[in-house]
């Protein structure tokens, strides 16, 4: 006869007030960050006749390639490039959260991943129930991300030399990649702005529908959040089988299925762990190297702790505003519509080739 189980029920369900506050202070400094830069672009636009802004340097945040490429060139040479220093401190508190509490950024502090959930909040409302795709559409639509990904890694890593990089690093267009990136919004085409307000309206029946299938920085963190010791855990002897952790997951994860959940679309939201009814049942655990209970607040803290440690860092070390000059600003903003990005087969091959003349050059000389 099978044993009746014992259910002593879970009270301790505050964790999402908490994630909810940070991802709100999150998005709040980035629309801080926003308005600094929309005073320092006003300030190149008047030609230095408008009261001057310093550049905030946490634009550097919303250039993901250019701090990839950054990553790289850290790699490879273990100099840092002083275009955008502080995108690379991002990027480095990103990858390192993933390592240690999994894709955690995704939900603690993405500001998209935020909006994301917002507007899923909202269609959940509306239809009463969280929409899925089918099987037959769903995972083929989310390998989109990790083939977007996989063409950045091989552009940059196997395309590029590490000279080749710096020359792209360097470039005017490189430079000015911020302020580029700030009209495309400002004077943001009708095309542009159709494909926006359809992954907007997608987003409403298919809840994170561009984190899910389009994000090529959440296939990144996803890929390292793998290799995080710890992982959400569920106690069988104690599982009542009510299926709440599944239908609380965003990620669609059969969490009432397994017994420690291991997947790239795990975000460490903890929602499942919330909802679980019974105490000690669901826990997010370090699993490596010996197995221990990780209370949920203590994620809360890592998180946090973990990105300003890291961009701490790059603030103390001076790495962290760049070196570009007022001047030099208001000489690259006249040319700005000159500065093209080397797209089309031969870019790369034009930089490698810019490289190696510069390399045959120095050897000659010497």
């Amino acid at each position: 006869m099978e044993k009746k189980k014992k259910i002593i029920r879970n009270n301790d369900r505050g964790i999402q007030k908490l994630r909810f506050t940070i991802q709100t202070l999150f998005a709040l400094l980035c629309i801080w960050i926003g308005i600094e830069f929309y005073l320092f672009v006003k300030y190149l636009e008047t030609n230095g006749a408008a009261a001057f802004y310093q550049r905030p340097p946490g634009v550097d945040g919303f250039l993901p390639i250019s701090s990839f490429m950054s990553f790289y060139y850290l790699l490879s040479t273990g100099e840092i490039h002083q275009a955008h220093p502080a995108g690379l401190f991002i990027f480095l508190a990103i990858i390192l959260i993933s390592l240690i509490f999994g894709k955690s950024f995704c939900s603690w502090f993405c500001p998209i991943g935020f909006i994301s959930e917002l507007v899923g909040d909202f269609g959940e409302k509306i239809f009463k129930r969280r929409l899925k795709l089918p099987k037959f559409l769903d995972y083929p639509l989310r390998s989109l991300k990790y083939l977007m990904l996989g063409f950045l890694v091989y552009s940059v890593i196997f395309l590029m030399t590490p000279l080749a990089i710096k020359y792209f690093l360097d470039s005017p267009y490189n430079i000015v990649a911020d302020i580029k990136m700030y009209y495309f919004f400002a004077n943001i085409s009708q095309t542009s702005l159709i494909v926006i307000s359809i992954l907007f309206v997608l987003s409403i029946f298919i809840r994170n529908f561009w984190c899910r299938f389009l994000c090529p920085y959440g296939a990144l963190l996803g890929i390292f959040s793998l290799l995080s010791p710890h992982k959400i855990q569920r106690n069988t002897s104690s599982c009542i089988d009510c299926g709440l952790c599944s239908k609380a997951c965003p990620s669609f994860i059969k969490v009432d299925k397994v017994k420690t959940v291991i997947s790239d679309e795990c975000s460490t939201c903890l929602n499942c762990v919330d909802v679980c009814p019974v105490k000690d049942t669901l826990q997010l655990n370090l699993v490596l190297p010996k197995k221990r209970v990780i209370n949920k607040r203590y994620v809360a803290i890592g998180v946090v702790s973990v990105f300003m440690i890291v961009t701490g860092l790059g603030i103390i070390s001076g790495n962290w505003q760049n070196k570009v000059t007022k001047e030099e600003y208001l000489l690259h903003y006249k040319m700005m519509s000159s500065y093209g990005h080397p797209t089309g087969p031969n870019a790369m091959k034009q930089l490698n080739e810019q490289a190696n003349k510069e390399i045959k050059r120095e050897v000659k000389e010497n």
